[in-house]
């Protein structure tokens, strides 16, 4: 099929008119007829008994319509996880419940404990200011280490050792030892992978409205996926009939995978419209965020990587424990299992590979998918490890890559590479992108120059190859490894009486630029312009069905879906056009908006054959008029980006700073529809990388108090601490979709961590400090001592 050229054009986001001149909708910016407001009363305390609640006197201030506690509650089922990941001996994973408002006790500072409803916002606060709460406090338990002991104090009362599951992957654990007892060396790393808090720029925030006349409810949310919690809230925690729920996700701003997830307020707020016969919204506060909204990463971990006597990886070896904070999120316990033990493969050829990881419950805020969600934590491992025993072994890292690399394959004439853990990679090259990474950084040049450098800073490069899987696999995988959805996406192309063309999708655009992506798509298989093409998304009512955007997986799994309902369109078009043009249907062929008789000048343009189905005097009997398809497109597997992500940093001696002075990324994300946008992407997903590597971290205290939750104390990079971002690219297709893409949204975010982190460790060996590992964030003070 012949195509007008619109795919790999950098194409300017149409969306982006709007949110320029502040013409985007958010949910805060809706108000409903006879709208109230909710605040909420959140505990001071990680974990206490509620021995009482006094709401008298709040219920009797101005303008408070109702006040609910976890009592009104009671019955009411608490919000469900989405995959259920077993213990090793085959005993389901313990799910205490996630109750919308707690009841008896509260297990992490910011847990609701009573909501208010009033005619404004202020009466709302003000009211929940005046409840009376008397708690007793209870000790309580953040390191994930700690919690898995002994005696640790208990988050659930019939959650034993606060052990959700534990979980193995990988070879036999035996074979392993033995691999890494024969190893020439063994490099060893206890290293933690802090706690991140997402900060999308627009707050949660639910506008739940009940019509009592039909018995209908509409929840206005800012998600990333309106249908999935559609699904959750009525089957799992209300008991609602869908049919009798619209969820809408208008403009979202920002998510970074924190916006995936079903949150106990839409479902609260969803039954308090009904009992109120209110609208009601509720739109977090900054400082609500910060200790409600799932965090990212957590995990304490210890790896040791074998190498033989030629530097070769002989066997790896990881133990991981991963913390969930106090209760199951969505997806919380997926992340440190399938989305990140099966990524231990990494780039290389390791023989043996085991992990283990021990989940377990604190009383923190919950933890869920963070941007990459997983595939960071593994890569940051891998990546650490590699750099480490390049040092060690006195071998130039970028050499110790080389010499461990998959060899090159394209999943067409050369099969897909099995690795120890689970997943069948599609399609690589990732020798390519090193090379050209290097080339891009100069690396000779820049070895040559760290030698004699002389200004009183030190200057180090790092280096981070990652591969990431994306997309998510087969609903019959994800399914028999405890997913409890399917992980398809639908598309529905409509086109109009006049060729205009209407795309329905399940996937919703929360900053990715779908808007401009799928029209993209559409226009050139269609041969028509993108302004013929609207997108539709994030309506339960406008689009049948859908699973959301989270895992980089819209174009690869929502463009599919739209790839085949276009595929569809042509083909009862071509039955049209025989029929009117007296031919043989396997004689029509379609390019550039035109069907034509082959070998012959006879044909029909794209609007033409539209009108004629729905005008159909001159059609096929045996053919239903209209031109109207909806797909479901389940993936064949994961796809698998990968890239090579270089950091150039300076350490001051005196003080630790650390400066990054450049930073190339050279990724291979498949097919590209749109360069700008990708490239886009590629830069937001570094900087976060980089926050994570320098600024960011969660801190809690012995109390469970999150002691940097606000701007003032939770640092996050700015403009000025970033060098212009070099980017690269290569193109190895995947080969089991119809737009051969892989996915780009989190690979900035995967490979840029360990690249600067590996930097600063480069730049303090090559200065005669040999210094293992630098807990992140990489602060001044944390450099500063390490050099001591």
């Amino acid at each position: 099929m012949s195509t007008n050229g619109l795919i790999g054009k950098s194409v300017k986001r149409v969306e982006d008119k709007r949110f320029i001149t502040g013409r985007g909708k958010y949910t805060d910016d809706i108000i409903l007829p006879g709208q109230t407001y909710a605040a909420f009363l959140r505990s001071p305390f990680a974990h206490a008994k509620i021995l009482e609640i006094t709401t008298e006197a709040a219920k009797a201030m101005p303008g408070v319509i109702a006040i609910y506690t976890g009592e009104d509650l009671r019955e009411v089922n608490g919000v469900p996880c989405g995959w259920q990941v077993n213990f090793k001996d085959g005993t389901t994973m313990k799910e205490p419940k996630h109750p919308l408002l707690a009841v008896d006790k509260v297990r992490h500072v910011g847990e609701a404990v009573a909501i208010v409803i009033a005619d404004t916002r202020e009466h709302a606060v003000d009211a929940a200011e005046a409840i009376m709460v008397d708690y007793e406090d209870l000790s309580c338990v953040i390191d994930p280490l700690k919690a898995a002991q002994p005696g640790a104090p208990l988050v659930h009362d019939d959650v034993p050792g606060n052990v959700c599951f534990d979980w193995n992957l990988g070879n036999p654990p035996g074979e392993v030892d033995e691999a890494l007892k024969n190893s020439a060396h063994v490099t060893t790393l206890e290293f933690v992978n802090q706690r991140l808090v997402p900060n999308a720029i627009e707050p949660r925030s639910y506008n739940s409205s009940y019509d009592e006349a039909n018995d209908r409810y509409t929840l206005y949310t800012s998600t990333q996926n309106p249908h999935l919690i559609r699904l959750l809230m009525c089957a799992f925690v209300l008991g609602i009939p869908e049919h009798k729920v619209r969820v809408v996700g208008p403009d979202v701003g920002g998510g970074f995978g924190s916006k995936i997830f079903h949150y106990t307020e839409e479902a609260l707020l969803t039954w308090c419209s009904r009992k109120t016969r209110r609208p009601v919204k509720w739109t977090a506060t900054r400082s609500e965020s910060f200790v409600t909204d799932a965090h990212g990463r957590d995990h304490v971990t210890k790896a040791e990587m074998g190498f033989d006597n030629e530097g070769r990886i002989t066997a790896l070896r990881v133990k991981t424990y991963a913390n969930l904070g106090a209760y199951l999120s969505t997806f919380g316990s997926c992340v440190p299992t399938y989305l990140h033990g099966t990524l231990m493969q990494g780039l290389y050829t390791t023989p043996k590979i085991n992990i283990d990881v021990t989940a377990v419950f604190s009383h923190s805020t919950p933890v869920d998918a963070y941007r990459g969600a997983g595939r960071p934590e593994a890569t940051y491992l891998l990546e650490r490890l590699i750099d480490l025993g390049a040092q060690e072994l006195n071998i130039d890292p970028a050499e110790l890559r080389f010499k461990n690399f998959i060899p090159p394959f394209d999943g067409v004439n050369q099969p897909g590479y099995q690795t120890q853990v689970a997943l069948q990679y599609d399609s690589g090259n990732y020798e390519g992108v090193l090379k050209k990474g290097l080339e891009m950084a100069g690396y000779e040049n820049f070895r040559n120059e760290q030698k004699a450098n002389s200004n009183g800073k030190l200057i180090g490069i790092g280096i981070s190859t990652y591969i990431e899987a994306c997309g998510i696999a087969p609903s019959a995988v994800v399914g028999s490894l405890g997913a409890r959805a399917g992980l398809y996406e639908v598309g529905q192309v409509r086109v109009q009486p006049t060729g205009k063309v209407s795309v329905y999708t399940g996937a919703h655009s929360h900053g990715q630029g779908h808007e401009t992506t799928f029209a993209q798509v559409v226009a050139d298989k269609l041969g028509i312009p993108m302004d013929d093409v609207e997108i539709i998304h994030g309506d339960s009512e406008a689009v049948a069905f859908g699973m959301g955007t989270y895992g980089s997986r819209s174009l690869a799994v929502g463009g599919s879906a739209i790839v085949k309902s276009i595929e569809k369109i042509i083909e009862k078009g071509k039955k049209i056009v025989a029929h009117k043009l007296e031919a043989s249907a396997d004689d029509i062929e379609f390019a550039n908006g035109k069907f034509t008789v082959k070998g012959t000048d006879k044909s029909m343009g794209f609007g033409d054959v539209a009108l004629t189905a729905y005008v159909p005097h001159v059609y096929p009997k045996d053919l239903e008029p209209g031109l109207d398809f909806s797909s479901f497109y389940d993936p064949a597997n994961f796809t698998y980006p990968f890239g090579c992500h270089i950091a150039i940093v300076e350490v001051e001696k005196a003080t630790g700073k650390v400066q990054l002075k450049r930073f190339i990324a050279v990724d291979d994300v498949g097919n590209v529809i749109n360069p700008m946008i990708v490239e886009g992407q590629i830069h937001g997903g570094v900087v976060q990388g980089v926050g994570q590597a320098l600024f960011e971290g969660a801190d809690y205290d012995e109390n469970g108090q999150l002691t940097n939750a606000s701007y003032m104390d939770y640092c996050m990079p700015r403009a000025d601490d970033l060098p212009m971002i070099e980017t690269g690219s290569q193109v190895t297709p995947c080969p089991h979709n119809p737009l051969g893409v892989k996915g780009a949204g989190e690979a900035g975010c995967i490979g840029s961590t360990p690249a600067v982190v590996n930097a600063v460790l480069d730049a303090l060996w090559k200065g005669g400090y040999t210094v293992k590992d630098i807990p992140m964030p990489l602060t001044s003070e944390r450099v500063w001592k390490a050099m001591q």
